[in-house]
């Protein structure tokens, strides 16, 4: 998938303003429409424009593209990072699959789902009108999720300033995070999106989980995985090893004869829930150094004693 610089389809600078930006897309738009324009390619290029447009108008859009862009080109091979579009507040109502043909693979895979999660059972009149819902995506550390917490957690509102330019008003939230959530699950703020109109009710916020990276574990669901060093002679001859869980240590019965790579389960001390996960430990066998002499006596010995070839299966 190509990265789009979308400054670059509409030819304006990244700081342009939004007034800058209206009049560059109503120029190219003129000029491209396919029911006026004899140019090769203007059905193409009008879509094009129009969704260049679509995000450097909006707010919401154009701040989580910023912060993606630096250092990207045009036609460069492209993938987002993960949790690239954390910490941003984005109001409902953006792009919602409505004519989701006209957008390229590089939008829907932006916004096609962050920018549209408008929630059902809204009701507006001339009057009355609900608020729009909001949107972010936050991360905690895993251990909040086994334990509960009370955290914290500022984000970033893009709007425009007076003189059309994009700036960002921070939004500091106290927010308790049940125990037993996962990744990809929501905590509701209620009343916490954008107020209603004509005495309609506010909206929503809603806040969607991921986790901080963890220097031990790697976490997928409510389970756990875990690479755990153990010596040639635990492998070899068996032994009884503890491994840290977030719950503290826990004894670890290792057969003898063990590979490395293989995996052990801790049934249902992974993440806490209806049912819980697992925590998966990944045998990964560590030589010790030889840096002494009477560890490179000993290695000698291995080597004189043991009929071992660890590359017979390869036929060498």
């Amino acid at each position: 998938m190509d990265f789009k610089d979308y400054y670059q389809v509409i030819g304006v600078e990244k700081d342009a303003t939004q007034d800058e930006v209206k009049r560059a897309y109503r120029r190219l738009a003129r000029k491209y429409h396919p029911d006026v324009s004899k140019e090769p390619h203007a059905e193409a290029r009008f879509k094009e424009i129009g969704e260049a447009h679509d995000v450097l108008s909006d707010p919401d859009k154009r701040a989580a593209y910023d912060k993606l862009g630096a250092g990207w080109k045009s036609g460069q091979d492209f993938s987002p990072p993960p949790d690239w579009d954390t910490g941003f507040e984005f109001r409902g109502g953006g792009f919602n699959g409505e004519g989701a043909s006209t957008y390229s693979d590089f939008f829907e895979a932006l916004f096609g789902q962050r920018m549209g999660a408008a929630r059902p059972g809204r009701r507006q009149t001339r009057v009355q009108a609900r608020g729009d819902d909001h949107h972010a995506k936050v991360l905690i550390d895993l251990e909040d999720a086994y334990e509960g917490a009370t955290r914290t957690i500022t984000l970033r509102n893009p709007e425009w300033d007076s003189d059309g330019r994009l700036v960002y008003k921070e939004h500091t939230l106290k927010v308790r995070i049940p125990k037993g959530l996962k990744k990809g699950q929501e905590i509701r703020l209620a009343g916490q999106g954008t107020p209603g109109m004509g005495g309609g009710e506010p909206g929503d916020l809603y806040l969607e989980i991921g986790f901080n990276p963890h220097r031990l574990y790697r976490i997928d669901g409510r389970d756990l995985y875990l690479n755990l060093p153990v010596a040639p002679w635990e492998a070899a001859l068996g032994a009884t090893v503890q491994v840290p869980t977030p719950g503290g240590l826990v004894d670890l019965s290792i057969p003898a004869g063990t590979p490395t790579g293989r995996k052990l389960r801790l049934k249902g001390l992974g993440i806490p829930g209806t049912p819980p996960g697992d925590i998966y430990v990944i045998l990964v066998i560590t030589l010790p150094a030889a840096t002494n002499d009477s560890a490179k006596e000993l290695y000698r010995k291995m080597e004189s004693e043991l009929a071992f070839n660890p590359r017979s299966k390869l036929g060498v």
